[in-house]
């Protein structure tokens, strides 16, 4: 079935010739999946912490700890983007309830497996279910923003929004976690996880109004199903979130082995809030600015500063250094993340979006899960500040991958990358 997203002339956001964070939050309907949407992410913050913290309680092993939320990270990023598959093939709300179900069970699972002093592997049993069910909110909200701005110029301001309010969510997230494990229990920051995670989650599949259509398939407009990531542009994006991935991970772990080497171990929080807010401070301006040039050249560009801004991590031996290296990186990672995610507008059709964002979340996932063992190798064996060294070998790598094969960032007309036989589609306004 045909359906086409219309706006009042008043709230048409395309009239402006300067999209603006005030116009995209006029959006009609915007608020009913924004609020619920943004509890419901906040458990995503949560989660990895507060495994650490309770089974650290319990074992008395940070190993242990972190072998299991390992497992619960490896475990998101591999079966998120089936996950967002099946949303846009049967709808959000289909895949959202039972997944908030089966995390909700396993977190809780998980926690009196933990607090019972069970053995490792009854850990790995829980944690990877309550991985794997992670609820993919983010990627189902940016799904919702391109239903309601399809063709407009407020699409980046929209990715924009959501990378800042990521980036919101993985400030308070640990910070409710370790209040919550240190002022009340250690099981509290994952019970809580279970909670807002079962809360948000079912508010959110609620605003049905608002999630994309379901595709329907019917005579000469039938569209075979194929995944986002047959589109080379998809794997190209894959391969650069990625690298930002291990950014993520190796500060992490670099800034809690630095601050520890200069006796000053509660400087990590400052030192990784200064990279956060940098994040946070550029994906406001990216995305209050009208840009003029293709969204391609500017991945180029900006992954370019952040594979240079990351570079140089590794020669910075002082804290003030450090911090603003750490804030000059993380004003790099924002533009490269909403400019990415803003391609897959282009790049997929509506049907498969869902699925594709959640590629890129779950890349960013496997990213950080990587670069947090191998900068910990790195710590361990060789010098100290050497687990800087990943993000630089991991954005560039991706820069190079990227540079190659940027071509193929390039938006296909009719968006026909994702089916296989496309010449039969019959062009749609919203799939």
């Amino acid at each position: 079935m045909e359906s086409t997203v219309t706006t009042e002339p008043a709230e048409n956001p395309s009239t402006s010739p300067r999209p603006g964070y005030g116009q995209l939050l006029r959006t009609r309907g915007a608020w009913t999946f924004l609020l619920p949407g943004f509890a419901a992410r906040q458990p995503f913050a949560m989660l990895t912490l507060s495994i650490v913290l309770l089974v650290q309680h319990t074992t008395g092993s940070y190993g242990a700890a972190g072998a299991a939320a390992a497992a619960t990270g490896v475990s998101m990023a591999l079966f998120a983007p089936y996950g967002g598959r099946l949303a846009d093939r049967y709808g959000q709300r289909a895949v959202l309830i039972p997944g908030v179900l089966v995390h909700t069970l396993s977190g809780l699972s998980l926690t009196a497996l933990a607090l019972a002093h069970a053995p490792l592997w009854a850990l790995f049993l829980a944690a990877v279910p309550t991985g794997a069910s992670v609820p993919q909110v983010g990627p189902m909200v940016r799904a919702r923003w391109g239903v309601k701005l399809q063709g407009s110029p407020l699409m980046t301001t929209a990715a924009a929004f959501e990378s800042v309010t990521d980036e919101l969510t993985f400030v308070v997230g640990p910070l409710l976690a370790t209040a919550l494990c240190t002022a009340v229990t250690p099981a509290a920051g994952l019970v809580t996880e279970a909670g807002l995670t079962l809360v948000g989650g079912l508010l959110f599949a609620a605003r049905k109004s608002t999630q994309p259509p379901v595709s329907r398939e019917s005579g000469h407009a039938r569209v075979r199903h194929a995944s986002a990531l047959r589109v080379p542009g998809v794997r190209v994006l894959v391969v650069t979130f990625l690298g930002i991935g291990s950014v993520f991970g190796g500060m992490q772990v670099s800034l809690a082995a630095f601050t520890e080497s200069i006796g000053e171990p509660g400087l990590n929080g400052v030192l990784y809030g200064v990279f956060a807010a940098g994040n946070m401070l550029s994906g406001i301006v990216c995305g209050a600015v009208a840009w003029k040039t293709a969204p391609q050249q500017r991945l180029v560009i900006g992954y370019t500063a952040l594979a240079v801004a990351a570079s140089a991590l590794w020669t910075a031996h002082s804290v003030l250094l450090l911090a603003a290296l750490g804030l000059l990186v993380g004003m790099c990672i924002a533009p490269a993340l909403i400019t990415g995610y803003t391609l897959v507008e282009g790049l997929v059709p509506a049907g498969a979006r869902t699925e594709a964002f959640t590629w890129l979340t779950g890349a960013v996932a496997l990213g950080q899960a990587a670069a947090v063992t191998v900068a910990g190798q790195l710590e361990d064996r060789l010098w100290g500040g050497s687990g800087f060294l990943v993000p630089m070998g991991g954005t560039v790598l991706a820069l190079v991958t990227l540079v190659t094969l940027r071509s193929r960032l390039a938006a296909r007309h009719g968006n026909r990358t994702v089916a296989r036989g496309v010449g039969h589609r019959v062009p749609v306004t919203v799939d």
